[in-house]
Formats: C-alpha cells, sequence, structure tokens
C-alpha cells in the first residue's frame, strides 16, 4: 500500500470523524446566539410563506461554523446542500452548470465566495437577483444569448475576507452574518457534545483545559478531543482525564495559550529575526516555511486577539506579550517599532 494511499485515506477518515460532530439543526449549534437568533428568524418566516429564505453571506476566520450553518440552513429548508468554492468556478459557464442543476429550495454553498472570477460574478448577480442566467451560445458575430429561468434557490457565500467582496455582491445578501471567536464556556459546551457523539468519557476538568487551548475554535477543539482520544486509547486507560489531556497536548506542541507550532515560529520570527517588525506579511512566510495566505488567515487572527501581534501599516510588529511568552526579553523602553 503506497504512502500517498495511507495519508489520502487518512485524511478521509478525519474528515468523517469532523462531519459527524457537526450540529443538524440550529437547535444543537452551540454559541453565536446573535446570528444563531437572525438565522431562526428569517428560516422561519421563509417556512410561514412556503418561500427560500433569503440569500445569506458568513463571514469569520476559519473552523468558526458558516460551512455547518450552510448544512443547516439546507436541513431546515428542505433543500439539497450544493457545495462550491470560489477558486473552483473561474468561468461563467462553470457556475452556469451548477445553476441550471439546482432545484426549489435548494442552498448553494459558495465556499471563499471573495475569490470567485469576474465574470462568473457578474452572472451570480442576475441569478440572486433575477433568478434566471444568460447562457451565450456560440462565438463571434453568430453568438446568441439564451435566457435560462432557474427555481427559486438560495446562496450561502462563506469567506475568511470579507473586505476583499465587491460591493454589488455584498449587497445582493439579505442577511450579512459575521461568526465571533468562541469563548471557553461555549467551547466546553461543544466538547463534552462531541464527547458524548463519539462515545468517550470526558473529564470536566479534562473539557475545560481543552477549551482553553482551543484558540477559541470549535474545530481546533474537537481535532484536539480526538487527539486526546488517541493517546488514552494507545498510552492510558481509555478514559479522557486531565492526565492524557496535558500529556496529549505535550506531544501536539499546543502550548497553555493555545499556540501551536506555527504561532510560536510566527512570533520568535518576529521578535529575532527581525528585531521585533515591521515586517511584510511575504517575509514572515517565507521566514517560517507557510504560504503567506496561511499566515494570514490561520496564524495572525488569533495572535492579533490575543495581543501577540499588531498590524501596522508597515508591516506586522511583535508586542511586549510576545516576548515575555517565548521568555525573550521585551525592548527596554517598552515602545513597539515601527507604529
Amino acid at each position: 500500500m503506497s504512502e500517498r494511499f495511507v495519508d489520502g485515506q487518512a485524511s478521509e477518515l478525519e474528515r468523517a470523524a469532523e462531519a459527524a460532530l457537526r450540529p443538524k439543526s440550529l437547535a444543537e449549534f452551540v454559541g453565536q446566539p446573535k446570528l444563531r437568533a437572525q438565522l431562526e428568524l428569517i428560516l422561519t418566516a421563509a417556512k410561514q410563506r412556503d418561500t427560500p429564505p433569503d440569500h445569506v453571506l458568513l463571514s469569520g476566520p476559519p473552523g468558526l461554523g458558516k460551512t455547518t450553518l450552510a448544512m443547516i440552513i439546507a436541513a431546515e429548508t428542505g433543500g439539497v446542500l450544493r457545495p462550491t468554492s470560489g477558486p473552483a468556478v473561474q468561468h461563467a459557464g462553470d457556475l452556469a452548470a451548477i445553476l441550471s442543476s439546482l432545484n426549489e429550495h435548494d442552498v448553494l454553498f459558495i465556499d471563499e465566495i471573495h475569490r470567485l472570477a469576474r465574470a462568473a460574478e457578474e452572472m451570480l448577480y442576475l441569478a440572486m437577483e433575477d433568478y434566471r442566467v444568460d447562457v451565450v451560445v456560440g462565438k463571434g458575430p453568430g453568438a446568441t444569448s439564451i435566457p435560462l429561468t432557474l427555481p427559486r434557490f438560495t446562496v450561502v457565500g462563506a469567506t475568511t475576507r470579507a473586505g476583499l467582496l465587491p460591493a454589488p455582491l455584498r449587497d445582493r445578501f439579505g442577511l450579512t452574518g459575521h461568526l465571533e471567536f468562541y469563548e471557553p464556556e461555549e467551547l466546553t459546551r461543544v466538547l463534552t457534545r462531541s464527547a458524548m457523539l463519539l462515545g468517550a468519557s470526558l473529564d470536566p476538568h479534562a473539557a475545560d483545559l481543552l477549551a482553553a487551548r482551543s484558540r477559541g475554535t470549535p474545530r481546533i477543539a474537537n481535532r484536539l478531543l480526538r487527539r486526546v482520544q488517541d493517546w488514552a486509547q494507545v498510552h492510558g486507560s481509555g478514559a479522557l482525564d486531565v492526565d492524557a489531556t496535558r500529556a496529549a497536548l505535550e506531544l501536539f506542541e499546543v502550548d497553555d495559550r493555545g499556540l501551536d507550532r506555527l504561532d510560536r515560529a510566527v512570533m520568535q520570527a518576529l521578535c529575532t529575526r527581525f528585531g521585533g517588525g515591521p515586517v511584510g506579511l511575504t517575509t514572515l512566510a517565507v521566514a517560517v516555511g507557510e504560504e503567506a495566505e496561511t499566515v494570514e488567515t490561520v496564524a495572525e487572527p488569533f495572535l492579533v486577539r490575543e495581543g501577540f501581534i499588531v498590524r501596522s501599516p508597515r508591516g506586522r510588529v511583535a508586542t511586549a506579550a510576545a516576548y515575555t511568552h517565548l521568555g525573550l526579553t521585551p525592548p527596554a523602553d517598552g515602545t513597539l517599532p515601527g507604529i
């Protein structure tokens, strides 16, 4: 059996395990109380009118539940979720093929919607507003435009960078919701529910410990829970207690603030290689051996939120808290360079 096949099989199992833990309804969904109340209102009103709900735009950092909410919207409306992503729709014809396959009440989920090609974006405007598209047949002077009527459907767009969405596209969404990082108490509830679904015995103190180190993100919390379950199965008694949790977190290099290898590498590079900054995103990404987008969307939101780095007009800057967390001496004058 090839190594590539084994890795692919492991990834599929990981995705399957993650999908099994997703809430299936708004009642099961933990956290995001304001957004949940807004969605409940528009879904209930749509059901009473027997019409598809308004288009929904969800923004926020990865792992907070955008895909899960899209699945819930589809389940609540009785439609089918049709997932795609912005990078996958590079031509208007790609989008036309997807739109023509939709049925009444279906939910078209477009992940990373800010990366849609311009031609596809313009076609989506018409589809969202008038439920029709114009399909061009032929080329040159003989080309003709054939209008195609679409069934009423709902677009759910997800983005980690709402600022990159053009205003005409953003204005066509009836609800724009932003997902916030979770509080530890909310993550404890997520972990308790997930452990029950996994058939595992999770100690309440272990749940609190995991919640505190999950960076405010349910996806990370569930991933760490599965790693603790692995450790307890292989090295422990099978119970997910505090000892098993601490041992698993240490093995996977998650520290007491929830920072992992990439987070510490970003801070270390800022503090030691670049004198605290400022340094550009691309240079910083090269220094830690990652893609710039990975640093910007995975590491930075949490590091900024926790006060370890600052985004300045001239680049990224490490704060005194970053120096202290790494066991380094902050700048003597206590000021941040480049701000």
